[in-house]
């Protein structure tokens, strides 16, 4: 498996959400509306944006 990467884009707000799906924002390196990052593809990351699929969306896989 070649580095793969994940690009993710924030999407919803984390106002009025639990601490640990802030904190998962975080980890992601998300933390302000629109902001994206391209991650390496592990099953950490990808456990990490599951938690917060409702306040993220993937834009690209490569």
């Amino acid at each position: 498996m070649a580095d793969k990467s994940i690009t993710v884009e924030q999407t919803g707000s984390p106002i009025r959400r639990d601490k640990s799906q802030r904190a998962t924002l975080v980890g992601l390196g998300l933390n302000k509306m629109h902001r994206r990052r391209t991650l390496k593809d592990t099953p950490d990351v990808r456990g990490m944006i599951n938690k917060v699929s409702h306040l993220v969306r993937i834009v690209d896989e490569a």
